[in-house]
């Protein structure tokens, strides 16, 4: 059974919201997560500036 994914210091950019976790190898991951609607974007990174980057640069193309 797949450990459940906990994600902390969520912070919210936009519509988009950026957050870390562990993976289930017990490594750290950012990830990036549109919570626009029809929207899709996610994107997990290994660097929480990458992830803040992305987040600010998104444009959303479902409208």
């Amino acid at each position: 059974m797949a450990r459940p994914i906990r994600p902390r210091n969520v912070i919210r950019i936009g519509p988009v919201q950026v957050a870390t976790y562990y993976d289930g190898r017990g490594r750290e991951k950012h990830t990036a997560a549109c919570t626009a609607p029809r929207c899709g974007f996610c994107a997990d990174y290994t660097s929480r500036p990458a992830a803040e980057i992305a987040a600010r640069t998104h444009r959303c193309t479902a409208r």
